[in-house]
């Protein structure tokens, strides 16, 4: 069957993106699903800065490829042998589809999952498979949801059935902004009550671990960007303090706010500087979570000795280090009870003919996150 897409041919182009086009609007041809596999009707689809590493290049991916991984929907049709979801359900997507099976799910650590990397660095399914076509020649799956699309098809590991009730369009947020920093904050570093925080870099995924540390009851969260214009929205977030990166020194601010240094550091930005940055503000006996995805040429120079004479500690955290199935109706939860301000996070939505000019506006730090509105 035909499906409206948004397919990226070409890494690189340079902005404005509204001029040179990276994102092409076309019909492309969609296979049903296959084993294991369902078709779903995309509801919601949001703009995310790992989309935007793709189009800039610093995420290199495949080419060519239908973009969007964070996403929600319906479902239309299953494959043979799916029993997880059926049609009507409602969904949201997982960026990492979870084989089950292999060493890091068996660990309890599904965000890790092995063969569901393998897949999305080919840009494949879950089984390998490809879905969308042109005129005969592949068109690729973005992070195994490819949710610029009204069609998709995807692995039913992919997906998430949530309650019916729930605003479907704005459930899409729930799949990586909400749960990437919620989950670095809760999963990840286990923040306690009373403890410090300082979370660099205010897009989607840095507002949702403001958001993640307030739930924590963390004493203190101080919010670091260049633009400031994103203070207001993290401070009704919850942020006590703000620093503006592009004209303080924020290690000796950070020192100043906590007496001595954060207990936990955030960088969701994905720049190795500021992820150095990060680790330098955080206190001895600190931990530095990496969130954001620098390019993978970027090398971090920290000082070696502080890991064991400051026993500090740096570590990643992918996807919130999540449990998708457990912590997408989890936070869903929270955010009916109002402990999570997700609505703080919605741009304006756009149509999908008005996407080039919406990266254009995540590149520039006018937006945070901007649902697509399918027809």
């Amino acid at each position: 069957m035909k499906t409206k897409s948004a397919v990226l041919y070409e890494m690189g182009k340079p902005r404005p993106y509204a001029d040179s086009q990276p994102l092409v609007i076309e019909d492309l041809e969609l296979d049903k699903p296959g084993p294991g596999e369902v078709m779903v009707e995309v509801v919601g689809a949001g703009l995310c800065h790992s989309d935007l590493s793709t189009i800039d290049a610093s995420r290199p991916r495949p080419m060519p490829m239908v973009l969007g991984h964070e996403a929600s929907g319906v479902v239309r049709e299953v494959g043979v042998g799916v029993t997880s979801v059926k049609v009507d359900d409602h969904v949201v997507f997982s960026y990492v589809p979870m084989c089950g099976r292999c060493q890091c799910c068996g660990a309890g650590r599904p965000a890790l999952c092995e063969k569901g990397a393998a897949a999305n660095l080919a840009g494949t399914l879950l089984s390998g498979g490809v879905r969308f076509s042109k005129n005969g020649s592949r068109i690729l799956h973005h992070l195994g949801v490819a949710g610029f699309s009204q069609l998709t098809v995807c692995a039913a590991e992919s997906l998430v059935v949530i309650d019916r009730t729930f605003p479907l369009e704005k459930a899409a947020l729930f799949g990586c902004a909400v749960l990437t920093g919620v989950g670095a904050v809760v999963n990840t570093a286990k923040v306690s009550p009373g403890e410090s925080v300082v979370v660099f870099g205010l897009g989607g995924v840095g507002l949702s671990a403001v958001m993640g540390a307030k739930l924590a009851g963390a004493s203190k969260i101080i919010a670091v960007d260049r633009l400031t214009s994103k203070f207001e929205v993290a401070k009704r977030l919850g942020a006590s303090d703000c620093i503006d990166a592009g004209n303080t020194d924020v290690v000796a601010r950070v020192m100043e706010l906590t007496g001595g240094g954060a207990d936990y550091a955030f960088e969701a930005v994905g720049n190795a500087n500021v992820l150095a940055t990060a680790y330098n503000s955080v206190r001895r006996g600190g931990t530095c979570v990496s969130v954001g995805l620098p390019h993978p040429n970027q090398q971090v120079s920290i000082q070696a000795v502080s890991l064991a004479a400051q026993e500090k500690t740096l570590r990643g955290s992918y996807m919130g280090s999540a449990v998708p199935a457990r912590d997408v109706p989890r936070y869903m939860g929270l955010y009916q009870k109002g402990l999570l301000p997700v609505d703080e996070l919605v741009s304006p939505s756009i149509a999908l003919e008005e996407i080039n000019m919406g990266f254009d506006r995540l590149a520039d730090g006018a937006a945070i996150r901007q649902l697509i509105r399918f027809a």
